[in-house]
């Protein structure tokens, strides 16, 4: 791994006349780049100085020397005077304040702290605190009689000498050196994974080798740090960014992270994360909390961080306001509703109804920063763009884009919009959310190349953490129609393109169609260790005479995972139902019906309580997935974004009867892209597509097909 890589920039270095700054951290990147280690400019941990908060300048982990704390403190000779002891202090103008080393002396105290949370690791890892001073010699230091050199980095060992200063400085806590699993544990600590540790009070205490123990193992398991994700969600990009991750990769949780942190670097900003699904609202401001805190030392949560960082679904409702209605009470404008608009699907009538606002009101800019989770879901066809100088824009992309501030006036073009998605998970459109397709031919370079600090304008996430290989592999296959004997319908055809989401194209060429296909996904992309861990097939599909016989073993599945495997009813099981819109109404009602007279408590996502058909306003709640003692059952649309241990998918057959409309598939891509252990999926009938099901799971990590002609919606990455 490069320097480059392994040693993160988060913000980019302020461009002043004093270029002492950049000259330390180029110095420890060519000190480090060849050390097993992983380091940050501007670490986010923020202690309280006086009337601001302060991040160290300086974080770098390695397996060898432990934490290293390293603070700039550019200035001369001249304004460093003893202090008391062994103190020394700055004296700036007729003020004398403290040396940065009480701060930095915190600040690793706070990491050794999380350090010791980790009984593995606890009182084992070194620490040490320096202060690099670029513009004083060591010989300037001793004519002055000051303390503590030995905590100090002069500006002649601002080369390879500045190791040995390293491994000079008193350390905090001595240790040995680390084996490799303290190592991932250290690393897995400082990038923050472990506060999504999911710990059930309520768990029932299991012993051998059932699904609630598996499920107990994953819960604990430490993924090795995965420097992207390292990126993505520490760096503060000084314009736009596009991120286009897989299922399961982390984007919501990487984007709670990153609003978490530019909320603690620029207090004063407004930083609107916007999201599509509303059940997902206690998911995201949960996150955006547990990272404000982690990023804080517990100082800062999401309630004190408002109204300047404010979780908004799209849309809003009647009792928490959305990025529309924000937007409209801006402007002084009544928010239209729902039914004031002809669409009727949630993501066109959103559009249309902004794009109404765009045509009436010229846009304030009153956002430093938004970003967008789903951003799939809030793109539309083009009849509902919004028309502008000739060009045609995603609406909903448009006014987010219309109401944020220019970061440079110098450049207005360039808007910190930060938006996340995953064409796959798109059910209602077939639009892919790229620059050109948002913002139209004149912005079509937007997120092309880097920003300053070599942040990337675009991310490709190619690792999937949540599903199992085995799972995600087979709903690639099966969503795109890989393996269908007329050809694929939908999905991915060139070798960069494939390999950008973490597969490997071992044989053949997609130009000219004609030629065998082999595709390989390699293990290290899927770490997900269930299906090590439970030795047994993770994906099952079956298939039934009757929804009757198909309902029954759904019910006496879910019954012996309530009694047998020790699984809970709610967060560890769903059911989703498959189909159109009123197929799934109907498959949702039949399902819930037959399980509570097979007498399983089920909860119909957004309703009010236990055991309730068909909820509906008022008697429900829109921002409700899971409730405690029920099993959930959902229809697809809802269910983004959320994730359950087992997932039960029901209704194949309604997929099956028009297996080429390219939405209907993708359904079954997220329904079982939901699963983060098992995925059982089951149909009434016998339909072909049935056939492409078993294939597809039969071919595991590897799929061979011939690629007959261009699919029916590309989905490559722009050349």
């Amino acid at each position: 791994m490069t320097a480059e890589n392994k040693l993160i920039v988060t913000e980019p270095i302020a461009e002043t006349t004093d270029k002492s700054l950049g000259a330390v951290w180029e110095a420890v990147k060519t000190a480090f780049g060849q050390r097993d280690c992983i380091g940050y400019w501007r670490y986010p941990l923020f202690s309280q100085v006086g009337e601001v908060r302060k991040e160290p300048d300086i974080l770098v982990v390695d397996k060898e020397l432990g934490l290293i704390i390293i603070e700039i403190a550019p200035v001369p000779i001249e304004q460093i005077i003893a202090g008391e002891g062994d103190k020394w202090q700055l004296v700036n103008a007729d003020t004398i304040s403290p040396s940065p080393a009480d701060r930095v002396q915190m600040q690793i105290q706070t990491l050794l702290g999380y350090c010791d949370r980790e009984t593995a690791i606890a009182g084992k890892i070194t620490g040490r605190a320096l202060i690099a001073l670029p513009h004083i010699s060591p010989e300037q230091w001793q004519e002055k009689n000051l303390p503590n050199p030995n905590t100090i980095i002069f500006q002649n060992q601002l080369n390879s000498k500045i190791i040995e200063a390293i491994q000079n400085c008193q350390t905090i806590v001595n240790s040995d050196p680390l084996d490799e699993e303290s190592w991932q544990i250290l690393k897995a600590v400082i990038s923050g994974t472990t506060i999504l540790r999911k710990h059930d009070k309520n768990a029932i205490s299991v012993n051998g080798k059932n699904r609630a123990a598996i499920i107990a193992n994953l819960q604990e398991w430490l993924y090795d740090i995965d420097i992207q994700q390292e990126k993505i969600g520490k760096q503060i990009p000084p314009g736009p960014q596009r991120i286009r991750g897989i299922a399961g990769s982390g984007k919501t949780v990487l984007l709670c992270q990153k609003a978490a942190h530019m909320h603690l670097k620029h207090p004063e900003w407004d930083i609107a994360l916007i999201f599509f699904t509303r059940t997902l609202y206690e998911q995201m401001e949960v996150l955006v909390d547990r990272w404000l805190r982690r990023f804080s030392n517990g100082d800062i949560t999401y309630k004190k961080a408002q109204p300047k960082l404010k979780v908004m679904h799209a849309w809003g409702g009647k009792r928490k306001p959305g990025f529309y209605s924000t937007i409209c009470q801006a402007h002084g404008i009544p928010p239209l509703t729902a039914d004031q608009s002809q669409r009727r699907q949630p993501n066109e009538s959103l559009a249309d109804i902004c794009n109404q606002l765009l045509q009436k009101q010229k846009i304030n800019s009153i956002f430093d920063a938004i970003l967008i989770d789903e951003g799939q879901d809030l793109v539309t066809d083009d009849e509902l763009k919004y028309q502008e100088n000739g060009e045609f824009k995603q609406t909903i992309y448009w006014l987010a884009y219309q109401s944020l501030r220019p970061i440079d006036p110098e450049h207005p073009e360039q808007r910190r919009l930060i938006w996340a998605y995953d064409e796959a998970q798109n059910l209602d459109s077939l639009k892919i959310p790229m620059a050109k397709e948002l913002f139209g031919d004149s912005l079509t370079n937007l997120v092309t190349g880097q920003h300053k600090g070599g942040i990337k304008k675009s991310e490709i996430m190619h690792r999937c953490y949540r599903t199992p290989g085995p799972i995600l592999t087979a709903a690639h296959a099966i969503g795109m129609g890989l393996l269908r004997p007329q050809g694929m319908l939908s999905g991915i055809t060139t070798k960069q393109s494939w390999e950008a989401i973490g597969y490997q194209v071992t044989q053949g060429s997609f130009s000219p169609p004609g030629q065998q296909i082999i595709l390989h996904r390699p293990p290290e992309n899927s770490p997900n260790p269930i299906p090590q861990l439970w030795g047994q097939p993770v994906l099952e599909f079956h298939t039934y005479d009757s929804r009757e016989d198909e309902l029954a073993a759904l019910a006496e599945n879910i019954n012996q995972n309530l009694s047998r495997d020790g699984l809970q009813p709610s967060q560890d099981i769903l059911v989703l139902v498959l189909g159109s819109i009123p197929q799934a109404i109907e498959l949702e009602n039949t399902v819930a019906t037959f399980l509570i007279d097979y007498g399983i408590d089920i909860y119909i996502a957004t309703g009010k309580q236990l055991n309730q058909l068909n909820p509906t306003y008022p008697g429900n709640n829109p921002d409700r997935f899971w409730y405690r003692g029920g099993v959930t059952i959902s229809r697809i649309h809802r269910a983004k974004g959320n994730e359950a241990n087992l997932v039960y998918i029901i209704g194949l057959d309604n997929i099956a009867k028009n297996e080429l409309d390219i939405n209907l598939r993708n359904q079954v891509f997220v329904a079982m892209t939901r699963s983060g252990a098992w995925a059982y999926l089951s149909g009434i009938g016998k339909y072909p597509f049935y056939d492409e099901i078993r294939a597809c799971i039969a071919s595991g990590d590897t799929f061979t097909f011939t690629f007959k002609r261009p699919p029916k919606l590309s989905t490559n990455e722009p050349e």
